[in-house]
């Protein structure tokens, strides 16, 4: 398990990335912040007011707070400059530049347009905010991915089986944004959560099935025919991508059942990559195999966003925040390398 992490945060550190903290005086986040910087694994920009930051950090005893830039975006220099950049992009829905500066003054905005104006790589909130105030000024500020509308969240499953996936790793999406995505969305989240893969878990050769309760047209429902209308749109946006569907979960996963129920199939008995049919059946089954199955469960990681902005969960431990950190570096090295 620790192994995964471990790359993970040996990757951040060969090639560090400007990650924002929005939540620059929150407790977990500032501490998770000084290991951060202490381990050099990201380049930090903590957002709130200096002197408070450096009080609190007094305080809990963290000494690496200082080599964190610290910005506060009421009276930063660009405010006005991240202002009418806000402004312009948000015109044709009516903004003003006094909504803008109000908004501009707003952390998880200020972080969004940092990265908008290519000053930082990432984002990561969510200890105190919402996922909606965490998503909004990145779907208005960054927008989506080319060729992606949807949002969605991967979840890294570490299991203890490692005869499964890539030595017990495998990655599920969508398990955080999209309640119940249709066929198209669908493909969006198979391609995304492959990205994901990639960038994160280290999959070179993510191997994609799109999960159902019909393997190759062993039953006949609606629900089985928006996953293999949406496998047919996947194969079109990533030709290269090993991916197939539709296919129930042994089926995807063990050898000997995905031969017998899909033979000639690319992915069937070797997935590393599970694609659900709705958030309800992503949510549900993660946790069970989180509980049950004793793996340790990594994220959500959003995906779909031109650039990374990852939303943690309010009751994440110090740990979460940096593992989180690292994996938001991860898939900035990824962005840019797929520019």
């Amino acid at each position: 398990m620790l192994n995964l992490i471990n790359q993970i945060v040996a990757r951040a550190k060969a090639n560090r990335q400007r990650i924002v903290l929005p939540e620059g005086t929150e407790e977990r986040t500032l501490k998770a912040a000084n290991m951060i910087l202490t381990d050099e694994v990201a380049d930090l920009i903590l957002l709130g007011k200096p002197a408070e930051i450096n009080e609190l950090a007094t305080k809990w005893g963290l000494g690496n707070i200082g080599k964190a830039t610290i910005i506060d975006p009421e009276t930063s220099p660009k405010h006005e400059e991240y202002a009418q950049l806000l402004c312009e992009l948000r015109k044709k829905k009516g903004m003003t530049i006094e909504e803008a500066r109000k908004l501009t003054s707003d952390p998880l905005f200020y972080g969004c347009l940092m990265i908008k104006s290519g000053d930082a790589d990432g984002q990561l909130a969510g200890a105190r905010n919402t996922t909606g105030n965490v998503l909004r000024p990145a779907l208005q500020i960054i927008k989506t991915a080319p060729g992606i509308t949807c949002v969605s969240g991967a979840m890294l499953l570490l299991t203890h089986a490692p005869e499964y996936g890539k030595n017990g790793i495998l990655v599920m999406g969508d398990v955080a944004v999209t309640p119940v995505p249709d066929a198209n969305q669908l493909a969006q989240i198979a391609v995304c959560t492959a990205q994901t893969a990639k960038a994160v878990a280290g999959i070179e050769n993510p191997k994609v099935a799109l999960l159902s309760f019909s393997t190759k047209g062993s039953a006949k429902h609606e629900v089985v025919d928006k996953v293999v209308e949406a496998t047919k749109i996947a194969k079109e946006m990533a030709p290269t991508l090993d991916l197939d569907g539709e296919m129930q979960a042994d089926a995807a996963l063990v050898p000997e059942v995905g031969a017998s129920k899909a033979p000639g199939s690319p992915v069937a008995g070797q997935a590393n990559v599970l694609i659900v049919p709705s958030l309800e059946v992503g949510n549900i089954s993660y946790k069970l195999v989180q509980r049950l199955g004793h793996a340790d469960a990594v994220g959500p990681i959003l995906q779909g966003i031109a650039c990374p902005v990852n939303d943690l969960s309010r009751g994440c431990s110090i740990e979460d925040v940096y593992r989180m950190i690292a994996i938001t570096a991860n898939q900035a090295i990824a962005a840019k390398a797929n520019k």
